[in-house]
């Protein structure tokens, strides 16, 4: 089994997204399993004209450049197809996700790929697979009216067909953060589990 690990987080030094995302691959990951490593605050190029004309054809009608523009998506497609588990960790920035973070999931959405359209609307086609998204903030509550995070990550992991998709609030840190962090372990465990109990079935 493989699991992907993304991060978000624009600082490295001092990043609770990032200590916690280890903190539960290394609870989650078995010795000798694989883990796919993505920081998404290293930035990818640009989504472009090339790049966007080439998404709306099939491979043998691209010209090489288009190809080529399409590389860095299509190996950020590979790592999710290749997990069974993924998770997310990222930060609120100004009630919304880092920008990197949104350039990671323009990248991804691919029609044909980790979408189709069906008679009755989108099909995500990356089924089967199971996320946690550890979402930290200084104040900011998730789940609140000033949250735009939490409910656009599980929508849009649920467009590409990962519909079996946890929220591990990791908010308000500043606010009393041993008692919240307490909460987030109790989560952890509860992923573990869930994942052994999947391993043995």
């Amino acid at each position: 089994m493989t699991i992907f690990h993304l991060d978000a987080s624009g600082r490295h030094d001092g990043s609770d997204s990032r200590k916690l995302g280890r903190e539960l691959v290394n609870q989650l990951a078995e010795t000798g399993e694989t883990v796919i490593y993505r920081d998404v605050a290293d930035g990818f190029p640009p989504v472009d004209d090339l790049m966007i004309s080439g998404l709306f054809l099939d491979d043998a009608d691209r010209t090489d450049a288009q190809r080529k523009a399409l590389e860095t998506s299509d190996q950020l497609v590979s790592e999710l197809q290749a997990a069974d588990t993924i998770v997310i960790g990222t930060p609120i920035y100004n009630f919304s996700m880092p920008a990197a973070l949104k350039s990671w999931a323009d990248m991804v959405a691919r029609k044909g790929v980790t979408f189709k359209y069906g008679p009755n609307g989108p099909i995500g086609l990356l089924e089967g697979k199971t996320a946690y998204v550890i979402i930290t903030s200084g104040g900011t509550e998730i789940g609140s009216s000033i949250d735009f995070v939490s409910g656009w990550i599980k929508h849009f992991l649920g467009f590409i067909g990962i519909s079996n998709a946890t929220i591990i609030p990791a908010d308000r840190l500043a606010r009393g953060g041993d008692a919240k962090l307490a909460e987030i372990r109790e989560a952890f465990a509860a992923a573990k589990e869930a994942r052994d109990t999947k391993k043995a079935a």
